[in-house]
């Protein structure tokens, strides 16, 4: 069987296919005309499962926590809710309504296709979920662990299973459905657990059969000789070997040097980043300390979180971000600052600080306590700085801190366009891809019928990534712009000083860059930009990285 490989590596194992299916309520199911309790009983299910998937998702930290939190807030869509209870009020029995309202964007999200059709299986998952609370059935779940890694075989996976599994657990996953951008995809990368997803048939594979998965190629193989899973697994590890080899600090084949580095959402994401080579933090979210909780956290309790990340990078860089709330996260412990018809616009990131000061400063107070005795390379950055004197401000604010080191987020196109501008207030940049795309393409980020938009390889994008790498100060890039091997090439060549992304990338990136020059990342920078867009940029660079082939990339 073939499909599309989404995580690069092989698995080889027993086929287990994920059980626990929620079969659809009878049609036409009423309630007994209690349309008040039986929406009480719909919202209790609702809200049951939100708080399930936001648990599962602080427990497992990194990108799964992003993904399971925006199911949590899929779940909890007021619109969804109004249909359900629209049905309810109608004489339509709880579970039944669930599964009407739901199937409704389900058709619809399918009808779109692309990114958003890919979201179907999420939306899927969720109903599924609710109806299993409702009606008192066993929860969709994964098969019991074997005595050996299983392959899981499945139509598509949900995020709130996909997090509980390891490589430990797992040795690849396959799927019928999914692309290159579903959730199965993305956590996958993230565990660096091979994974084949559009594969044809895979649901027919019997449970227990023996299967050879190649996340790099789309390869299936169902009981494979033995040859077969000798040459395959030989091919994968010559392929780690090659990653193996590019240890030690980022640098390109003629010795330019590029930092790379994880992000980091607290101290539970540290032990993957130093699994996987990180040579220190280029981003720490400290949101964690503040979200969903009605006390603002002390300054003890802060910088004992600090210490934590700058006591694992000894001599190695820690860049922190300060709190960037607002828009879709907003802060329990402080008043509302105004409805804001469209919050992504609204007072967010510094503006919020600039509100309530004191909520940075004590912020900046933790960070200098937990530097001290310490050998890490503190660096601090603001997030969402339109322009020179919202720098100065927070630079200042730093140093009066007794922080050395004071940096701006470049998320906004103003921020970038004029850069040089802001240079001469601040150490150091580090652009957020994902909201200056939001920005300069006037594209909701959370909308995902407008993904396209946010292709980190869209040629006016890079352009703006040039702008602030050419302002005279060391530029990073955080966020996945950098975790893809190629891009990762052009970004250097724009000039950018370091990377950051998650850590399952690093040897990826580490090793496509010891196998390019630093005149081939700029000739393969500039043809990008020559181009008009994202699929043109992709290709064009290409042809300047021959290295690329090399790891099958």
């Amino acid at each position: 069987m073939t499909g599309a490989g989404v995580s690069p590596g092989a698995g080889f194992g027993p086929a287990y296919l994920l059980g626990g299916v929620v079969t659809e309520p009878p049609s036409g199911a009423r309630h007994d005309d209690d349309p008040v309790g039986e929406t009480a009983r719909a919202e209790a299910a609702v809200e049951w499962v939100a708080a399930e998937l936001e648990s599962r998702g602080e427990s497992a930290g990194g990108d799964a926590r992003d993904v399971l939190l925006a199911q949590a807030m899929i779940a909890r869509d007021p619109v969804l809710s109004a249909e359900v209870a629209e049905l309810i009020d109608a004489g339509t029995a709880a579970e039944r309504a669930v599964y009407d309202a739901f199937m409704r964007y389900h058709d619809m999200l399918a009808e779109i296709g692309g990114y958003l059709g890919q979201r179907v299986a999420d939306l899927d998952d969720i109903r599924d979920r609710v109806i299993a609370q409702l009606t008192g059935v066993p929860m969709p779940g994964l098969p019991e662990q074997g005595e050996r890694p299983y392959v899981l075989v499945a139509r598509d996976l949900a995020p709130a299973d996909t997090v509980l599994l390891s490589k430990e657990i797992v040795a690849a996953f396959v799927t019928e459905q999914g692309g290159p951008t579903s959730h199965t995809a993305i956590l996958a990368r993230s565990m660096g657990v091979p994974a084949v997803v559009a594969c044809a048939g895979a649901t027919s594979i019997v449970n227990g059969t023996l299967v050879l998965v190649d996340g790099t190629t789309g390869m299936v193989g169902v009981e494979p000789s033995e040859e077969e899973v000798t040459v395959l697994m030989r091919e994968a590890a010559s392929r780690g070997a090659a990653l193996a080899t590019a240890t030690g600090p980022g640098a390109t084949a003629d010795g330019h040097p590029v930092a790379l580095l994880a992000n980091v959402g607290g101290p539970r994401d540290l032990a993957a980043a130093l699994e996987y080579g990180a040579e220190g933090v280029g981003l720490y979210r400290t949101e964690f300390l503040f979200l969903d909780r009605e006390t603002a956290p002390s300054e003890e309790e802060q910088e004992a979180a600090y210490r934590e990340v700058l006591d694992a990078f000894p001599g190695g860089p820690v860049v922190v971000r300060v709190l960037d709330a607002g828009a879709d996260k907003p802060l329990g412990f402080l008043p509302p600052t105004g409805n804001e018809p469209n919050p992504a616009l609204g007072e967010r990131g510094i503006r919020i600080l600039r509100i309530f000061p004191d909520v940075m400063l004590g912020q900046l107070r933790a960070l200098a306590r937990a530097a001290e005795g310490t050998s890490a390379d503190l660096h601090v950055m603001a997030p969402m700085v339109a322009g020179p004197e919202e720098a100065t401000w927070f630079a200042g604010a730093c140093r009066a801190a007794g922080l050395p080191s004071a940096g701006v987020m470049i998320e906004i196109p103003a921020a970038a366009l004029r850069a040089a501008d802001l240079a001469p207030a601040v150490d150091f940049f580090s652009v957020g891809t994902n909201d200056l795309a939001q920005y300069v393409f006037a594209a909701d980020r959370e909308v995902g019928a407008l993904t396209t938009y946010q292709d980190p390889w869209q040629p006016a994008l890079l352009d703006l990534i040039a702008m602030a790498a050419s302002a005279g100060v060391p530029c990073g890039v955080c966020g996945e712009a950098g975790s893809d091997p190629a891009l990762a090439c052009v970004l250097v060549g724009l000039g950018v000083t370091s990377l950051s992304m998650g850590a399952p990338a690093l040897p990826w990136v580490r090793a496509t860059l010891a196998r390019h020059t630093l005149a081939q990342c700029r000739a393969a920078a500039a043809a990008a930009r020559a181009t008009t867009t994202a699929e043109a940029a992709r290709a064009a660079a290409r042809t300047h990285l021959p290295g690329l082939a090399d790891l099958s990339l």
